[in-house]
Formats: C-alpha cells, sequence, structure tokens
C-alpha cells in the first residue's frame, strides 16, 4: 500500500506521522467505482484511498477488509472533488484535474493517465476546483470553484468549450437535471443559478437567504450543498435545509437541521456513505444505523 511518509523517518517516527496525519485529516471527495463494488475516497493531504465496499460489507467481513486496498499521492494538495466516467476516475485539487484508469488503479498501478487545468484569467490564478460534474448525453465534465465560474471540458478532446459566468464570489456544489440540458449551481453569493446548456445561459436565480423561512444570518448566505429531482431540489448551507419547487420558485419544506449541511442527495440506494472531518468514512445500511467506518 502506498502512502505519503517521507522516506527520510525511522519506522516509528513514520508510524507517528501517519498517526499524526489520520488525527488532522478530511475527506472531501468521494466516487463509486463503475462496477460498483469499489470506494474512492480524498482528503486534505492529496490522497485517495481505494476501499473493497463488496469484501467491507461481505457477511464474512473483518477488521482488516475496512482499510484501504490501495492508497497514493493524487493531488499536491486536498483532493476536493471526484466523479467516476464507465472507465477512468476523475479528482480536481488547486487548479487542476486529472485522470485516472479505474483497471490500473485496482491493479495499485496509480499512474496518471492525463491532466487539465481551465483557462483561468492569469497565470497565478490557482483556484480550487470543489465541484466535478458529469452531462452524459454531451460526454463532458463541468468544474466549478474558486474563479466563480463553471467550465465545460469536452472529454473526447481534453478541450474547454465554454466558461459560465454568474457567481460573484466561489462555487460549492453542481447538480444536473437529468431530464433536460440544465446545470445548477450553488455558491458562497448565496444564490443557486440555474442554466441552460443549449444556450449557455442562466435562466433562473434564486436568492436562498432573501427568503425568511429559510435565512439563517448567524451562519451566513453561502450555499454548499443542492441536489436535483426534475422539477424539485433541495439545498443548504447556511440557510436551512430546504426543498424548492424549481418552477415556481417556491420554498415547500424546511428541514429542523441545526448544522449548516455539506452534501445532500435525493436517496434511493440501499447504502449511504457519509464523511468529513475524520479519517473515517461512515457507511449507513439504512437510514438509521451506522453500520460500520472505512479508515484511512
Amino acid at each position: 500500500m502506498e502512502r505519503a511518509v517521507p522516506l527520510a523517518l525511522p519506522l516509528g517516527q513514520a508510524e507517528v506521522f501517519q498517526a499524526l496525519q489520520r488525527l488532522h485529516m478530511t475527506i472531501f471527495s468521494q466516487s463509486v467505482s463503475p462496477c460498483g463494488k469499489f470506494l474512492a475516497a480524498g482528503n486534505n493531504y492529496g490522497q485517495i484511498a481505494i476501499f473493497s465496499l463488496s469484501a467491507a460489507l461481505s457477511s464474512e467481513a473483518k477488521e482488516e477488509s475496512k482499510k484501504p486496498v490501495v492508497t497514493f499521492q493524487a493531488h499536491d494538495g486536498p483532493v476536493y472533488s471526484m466523479v467516476s466516467t464507465d472507465r477512468h476516475l476523475l479528482s480536481a485539487g488547486d487548479g487542476e484535474v486529472k485522470a485516472w484508469l479505474w483497471v490500473e488503479v485496482l491493479k495499485k498501478g496509480c499512474k496518471e493517465l492525463w491532466h487539465r487545468q481551465p483557462p483561468y484569467r492569469t497565470s497565478l490564478e490557482v483556484p480550487e476546483i470543489n465541484a466535478l460534474l458529469l452531462v452524459p448525453k454531451e460526454n463532458s465534465l463541468i468544474l466549478a470553484g474558486g474563479d466563480c465560474q463553471l467550465h465545460t471540458m469536452d472529454l473526447e478532446t481534453g478541450t474547454f468549450t465554454r466558461a459560465l459566468r454568474g457567481h460573484t464570489d466561489y462555487i460549492h456544489c453542481l447538480a444536473l437535471r437529468e431530464r433536460s440540458p440544465e446545470v445548477l449551481s450553488g455558491g458562497e453569493d448565496g444564490a443557486v443559478r440555474l442554466w441552460d446548456l443549449r444556450t449557455a445561459k442562466e435562466v433562473q436565480t434564486i436568492e436562498v437567504y432573501k427568503h425568511e423561512e429559510c435565512s439563517r444570518p448567524h451562519n451566513g448566505r453561502w450555499i454548499g450543498c443542492l441536489a436535483t429531482d426534475s422539477d424539485w431540489m433541495v439545498c443548504g448551507g447556511g440557510p436551512a435545509l430546504t426543498l424548492w419547487h424549481l418552477r415556481s420558485s417556491t420554498p415547500t419544506t424546511i428541514f429542523p437541521m441545526r448544522a449548516p449541511q455539506k452534501h445532500v442527495t435525493f436517496y434511493q440506494d440501499l447504502v449511504l456513505t457519509a464523511a468529513g472531518n475524520s479519517c473515517r468514512v461512515d457507511v449507513f445500511t439504512n437510514l438509521g444505523y451506522r453500520a460500520f467506518s472505512l479508515s484511512f
């Protein structure tokens, strides 16, 4: 198993170093393999760990089954976002996105396939890429983050084809309306913006914090998470986690959760994973019970 440990450290010091890393670890991103049997998790040290979900969920699972089958250094800084295609694991950090072949990663051949950097305004600008979103019908990838723009990359050619501008502060999250070529984005400016990919135009803006029932001024206006299902959207962050009817721009349900949210999804699968400010990924086999934790 590959670890980001200084080679000059004696064995005892290396173990202390790894323990301190785990103590101060944050897991920023996750992605499931195309076969559904493996989970990739990216942390603040630039490492990606691959866990075997099938082994960890087995009735014969042991403690070793909850450890990574491989860990490798993917970026110099944090791995803020990941997503999987039918062949590739894509990871994003400070100013760049990288591609890895899943079949090679699982063979512990963690060699970068390619990397791309969006066309930023200056060569000195290296903003974080907080969100990656696949658009299967276009065979494209949308990247968004610290430069307040949505960049579209053609996955066939690796070229960047457009940039969508409208946010006035950095972007935290993206979601795709699968029944129409539209993308939602949420960011630090407190707005959820709806973009028509056919025209590359912003077609709707919801400033969530301006709605009294959603507003939580003590937490700020930022939107940290969102998900969509046809005419419905759920989003949260500084404002309360809220279900919205998109056509009417109306909040319909306010969820009674005190803490700001960073991840949300319309849940249909049987296994849910959650991660954050620790070296662990919690695995839930139903919504009320944490079955076990995977650990770096």
